[in-house]
């Protein structure tokens, strides 16, 4: 069933509203800047941050390929999506208990429920976020989508930007544990108002409900991945270049280990991040049309590839430094990009949940890396890691260039 014109406006604003919000909260509870840093600040070591940097950015997304099945014998997935979402909210209030009752507890058991807290949140984003993608597809007409991404990345980097400034100064202003138990606090607050914006879609039924088990799910797999070439590509792609996703938390680390890791260098260079999200969602707003997304994807790959060589050169230069995060944030605001509308360009809404679980499922190396990382820095140190990060994104270029895509 195709979506009518007016559905697709007003579920496309929907949509805009929950990434008005989200944009609003993801400051408060930022996984390359402030979640780092918190962690860092209650005696967190190395590998803790490879750990939870694991969890945050990837790991969670493996439990795609479980929920996937589950989630596909739904004719519609707004329930799920929904569910999804409570849970981050609780999750997210539940951290700012804990950091309100930090000071009665060892460092040892505040680190334990950060995991545990955190897993929680990170669980549910990946369970929402299967249908989220499916619902994206469905509810949204094919011509107003990449319009959609290019704008939402435009609200996003305002709210983000204006959240930033506003993160910032409470750095600044509060101490620790407070610090942390007002941002969480104000994160959940402003992810239930970004929930509404999902109770607001109107959801069409799903042409065809596939009901398929976990077995017969992961041995359609391979035949899924011989058919359809691109999407051998993406799970590739996703894995070498996602590395670079996975590697900015460890330039707070070496920043860390390099200079002061102050509240003011925190607050900087988390506003300098979406000066460049902010700089990359206009462009690609304005030129959404003329760019495609395979082109937006190999400049992205270039970039990625030069951070952590320019973040070796510059360590020793803090002023320098905190302005590699403008460039971090143009790397992962255009691989979310590419990453979102190349998932829906070579699917379908019959086979969008099946993909959006592979996909989770196919995130092993990117997920894995962080942990790698992270023991490795604290072994070897910074050099070697940083430099195999930087030649993983390169030769992801070779297989970026095979995707053969319409837009």
């Amino acid at each position: 069933m195709q979506i009518s014109k007016k559905l697709s406006k007003l579920n496309f604003y929907s949509f805009i509203w929950h990434s008005l919000f989200l944009a609003l909260a993801s400051n408060f509870m930022d996984v390359d800047t402030v979640i780092p840093a918190m962690l860092l600040r209650v005696g967190g070591t190395s590998i803790h941050l490879g750990f939870l940097t694991a969890i945050l950015l990837g790991g969670s997304s493996i439990f795609q390929l479980l929920f996937a099945p589950i989630i596909s014998l739904s004719s519609y997935k707004k329930k799920h999506l929904l569910l999804g979402i409570n849970l981050r909210i609780f999750s997210l209030f539940f951290m700012a208990i804990l950091f309100w009752f930090s000071a009665d507890m060892s460092y040892s058991v505040i680190i334990s429920l950060i995991f545990i807290f955190i897993s929680i949140f990170s669980l549910s984003g990946s369970y929402a976020n299967v249908s989220y993608i499916e619902m994206i597809g469905k509810s949204i007409r094919q011509e107003d989508r990449k319009s959609f991404f290019s704008l939402r990345e435009i609200i996003k980097s305002v709210g983000v930007l204006l959240s930033a400034l506003i993160v910032r100064e409470l750095i600044k202003q509060y101490d620790y544990p407070f610090r942390y138990s007002l941002l969480f606090f104000i994160a959940a607050v402003l992810l239930l108002l970004a929930s509404l914006g999902f109770w607001n879609i109107r959801e069409i039924r799903s042409r065809s409900v596939v009901r398929i088990g976990l077995f017969n799910f992961l041995k359609n797999i391979p035949a899924e991945i011989k058919k359809n070439p691109n999407l051998k590509y993406y799970l590739l792609i996703i894995n070498m270049a996602g590395f670079g996703i996975g590697f900015t938390p460890f330039m707070i680390l070496l920043a860390k280990d390099s200079f002061s890791l102050s509240p003011q260098f925190i607050g900087n260079v988390l506003v300098l991040k979406i000066i460049g999200m902010v700089l990359t969602g206009s462009f690609l707003y304005k030129f959404s049309k003329k760019v495609k997304y395979k082109t937006i994807l190999i400049f992205d790959i270039f970039l990625g590839a030069s951070l952590p060589v320019l973040a070796l050169l510059l360590k020793g230069y803090p002023v320098y430094y905190q302005f590699l995060f403008i460039l971090s944030g143009v790397f992962v605001s255009l691989f979310k990009i590419a990453n979102s509308g190349i998932l829906l360009e070579i699917s379908n809404n019959e086979n969008r949940v099946f993909y959006a679980g592979i996909s989770g499922a196919g995130k092993i190396f990117s997920a894995l890396f962080p942990i790698i990382a992270g023991v490795l820095i604290h072994y070897i140190g910074f050099t070697y890691v940083f430099l195999l990060v930087s030649v993983s994104v390169l030769f992801s270029y070779l297989v970026a260039n095979r995707l053969d895509l319409d837009n």
